[in-house]
């Protein structure tokens, strides 16, 4: 195991005059304070003493039918965890044996690194670009894993506003994917936190909806999803949920059983209350990020040299940013530090090393004073080290 590059780079960011785009946290401004309290007055109204009482390992029923009628699907494929994070490593703990082959994207979610890791995968990258996965590159992977006796056994994927790079993965890319990961025998896991931030562009089916129109039932889709009301109502309440075949769901209740029971009783009928209101919040949600968004990109043009190559996202909370390939990006954030602005060096989210000079930036938990200040810095800190 080893510690979150990005929990270890808060820890020295916790200085108030520091302007962070380093954390993914949701913007504490956008909470719905008094929808939360109502609905927590709710919950213990309506449920009483068993708002604060031990439940079910699959989670609040009510919960999980809304969640399956989204989807068009039995709630019995429903299961509820405790925050994302805690679903990627019940899933890697069923999923992975010792040596079993991974394909994960070059760069991908730390925290999905981390949560398989103890279960010690063999990591294949799969080579991106500015749309996402390289589909076709990933075709010869497959293919040569096959040849040699060690085929993937799974594939982790954000296809829509990528953690890191913020990148979103087109139809005709997630149609391909979908297929060759069905042809090859790959369980594919779809991570999705971010995909109702979307505040460009056209919606997209998840690879899960793909999955599902291609098999036909819902328990011989190979595609498992994994989201999360974390990014769209608050974290703190760690509400999540993974949707799969049933043969998988029912080992992961096993697995949550021996974990932690169940997710917190009152907070998934805290996050039930509150359903009535996530449109509306998701709406104020996507205008605020769409706007930090478009001032970032705005102030990268003005502040950081030509070199730096950059993404522009759809939706999320992230963006991710290419400097020339001399400059080193953890040698650079000490510098920035003392210009008093923060950001996660790159190279922690390439399972196999790499990534040297590059950088992820957060724009969701920063106000549009401290954008154009944090990103002059930045700028002043990057000009600074081509100039030496």
């Amino acid at each position: 195991m080893q510690s979150s590059a990005i929990r270890e780079i808060l820890k020295i960011t916790q200085r108030p005059d520091v302007i962070s785009f380093a954390g993914g946290l949701p913007a504490p401004d956008l909470f719905p304070m008094e929808d939360v309290r109502r609905a927590a007055d709710a919950a213990l109204t309506r449920y009483g003493a068993a708002a604060l009482q031990y439940s079910t390992t699959e989670g609040h029923p009510p919960l999980r039918e809304w969640i399956a009628a989204q989807a068009g699907i039995p709630a019995g494929n429903v299961q509820i965890v405790t925050g994302s994070q805690q679903g990627l490593d019940l899933l890697g703990k069923l999923l992975i044996g010792e040596g079993d082959v991974v394909l994960v994207e070059a760069p991908t979610y730390l925290g999905a690194l981390q949560s398989f890791q103890p279960y010690l995968p063999q990591y294949v990258e799969m080579p991106t670009d500015g749309g996402g996965i390289d589909v076709e590159a990933l075709e010869g992977i497959l293919k040569a894993q096959q040849a040699a006796g060690r085929p993937a056994r799974l594939l982790y994927a954000i296809p829509n506003f990528q953690n890191p790079t913020g990148r979103t993965l087109s139809l005709e890319r997630r149609e391909r994917l979908v297929e060759l990961t069905a042809e090859y025998g790959v369980l594919l896991l779809e991570d999705d936190p971010y995909g109702q931030l979307r505040f460009t562009g056209e919606a997209l089916p998840s690879l899960y909806e793909l999955g599902l129109r291609r098999s036909g039932d819902v328990d011989r889709n190979h595609v498992i999803y994994s989201s999360s009301f974390s990014k769209t109502l608050v974290p703190g309440l760690r509400d999540a949920w993974v949707q799969a075949a049933a043969p998988i769901i029912s080992k992961l209740i096993q697995a949550k059983q021996g974990a932690d029971l169940h997710t917190p009783t009152l907070n998934q009928m805290i996050v039930t209350e509150l359903l009535p209101i996530l449109p509306a919040q998701i709406e104020r949600v996507r205008a605020a990020y769409g706007e930090r968004a478009r001032l970032m990109v705005t102030a990268i043009r003005e502040h950081l040299p030509p070199e730096a190559e950059f993404t522009e996202p759809q939706g999320g909370m992230f963006l991710w940013i290419t400097l020339p390939e001399r400059l080193d990006t953890e040698a650079l954030l000490p510098g920035a530090v003392e210009r008093r602005v923060a950001y996660v060096p790159g190279r922690p989210f390439f399972a196999l090393g790499g990534g040297h000079s590059t950088m992820r930036l957060s724009y969701s938990n920063a106000s549009p004073a401290q954008i154009a200040a944090g990103m002059a810095a930045l700028g002043e800190t990057v000009r600074g080290a081509l100039e030496e």
